[in-house]
């Protein structure tokens, strides 16, 4: 089965219409979030008020399979956590004020949770709550003389990313604020770490996209731009992988968090939840694609998940 999708901002709701089912199979439930833009949208950063992603295909492993749903704002609120390294540098206490308005600007509904990366634990200054005033009261200044949480950051973000286990499904996200280093992969120049491997088989598995905001700390500050660039190239692979964005501005602390807030708020629009029928039914990592036959359309969605 083919979906053919029309997305309308003003009411943001989704037109479908199913063509074909499968023959009797044995199959399990997949539910991923996916973002629908317009290479417009992209370019321009600016909503469009509707666009006609034509018909959306979802292959696992290079097999099509058969999608069931999509369900946008109106069906399925958003619940986003904001984690944030607490021994960044103090310049980021200065965009506090932006990601408070940017809580409170988010749809009614909406669940958030913030915490604080602390000396390689997690600090939950409010648990979810749909209270987006109380949410955004609860954002706290960072202390850049904290000990430095490398070797931490993807074992305590896989730790948020459980919580969203307590939630009914649904869209959900997190922002990551965050250096990326992990002191493992300081030396080595190489992507590969088993805590950032966990934390992305995590988010696959729970459904959640992770959005990463590159910012300096004390340590970074004192490492070469190689080093830098791999903690970026980290950051970028953990949201590629999930489904989400990493933004940032060279190898310094961007001038304002602003224009990436504008542009998550946007990619935030744009997320649906798809769920689909999958006819493989072996343990093991499967590969997923999802295009859709607009070629103006580009669609971000998790590049596969574990089934155990």
């Amino acid at each position: 089965m083919r979906f053919r999708v029309a997305i309308v901002f003003f009411l943001c709701s989704i037109s479908v219409f199913a063509q074909e089912s499968r023959s009797n199979q044995r199959i399990r439930v997949v539910t991923i979030p996916i973002t629908v833009l317009s290479k417009q949208e992209i370019r321009e950063k600016e909503l469009e008020e509707v666009i006609e992603a034509g018909e959306i295909i979802v292959k696992e492993n290079g097999q099509e399979q058969q999608i069931i749903s999509i369900r946008g704002a109106n069906e399925s609120p958003l619940s986003l956590a904001i984690l944030i390294q607490d021994d960044l540098s103090s310049a980021v206490n200065l965009e506090l004020k932006t990601i408070r308005e940017f809580i409170r600007r988010l749809p009614s509904g909406s669940r958030v949770m913030v915490a604080y990366i602390r000396g390689g634990n997690v600090l939950v200054r409010q648990k979810f709550t749909d209270d987006l005033e109380k949410a955004s009261k609860a954002l706290s200044l960072v202390s850049s003389s904290q000990i430095p949480t490398a070797n931490n950051i993807f074992q305590s973000l896989r730790e948020v990313i459980k919580r969203f286990d307590s939630l009914p499904s649904g869209r959900r996200a997190i922002l990551l604020v965050s250096d990326g280093i992990d002191s493992s992969l300081i030396t080595s120049f190489s992507l590969q770490s088993l805590d950032l491997d966990k934390a992305i088989k995590a988010a696959q598995q729970r459904g959640v996209a992770v959005y990463a905001f590159y910012a300096a700390s004390n340590l970074s500050e004192r490492l070469g731009s190689k080093q830098i660039l791999n903690a970026q190239s980290v950051l970028i692979k953990l949201s590629e992988e999930t489904g989400g964005k990493s933004l940032f501005t060279g190898l310094s602390m961007p001038v304002s968090f602003s224009p990436f807030l504008r542009e998550l708020a946007l990619f935030l629009d744009r997320q649906l939840v798809l769920t689909y029928l999958s006819t493989n039914m072996k343990k093991g990592y499967y590969r997923v694609e999802i295009k859709a036959t607009n070629p103006e359309i580009k669609i971000e969605h998790p590049k596969g998940y574990y089934y155990k």
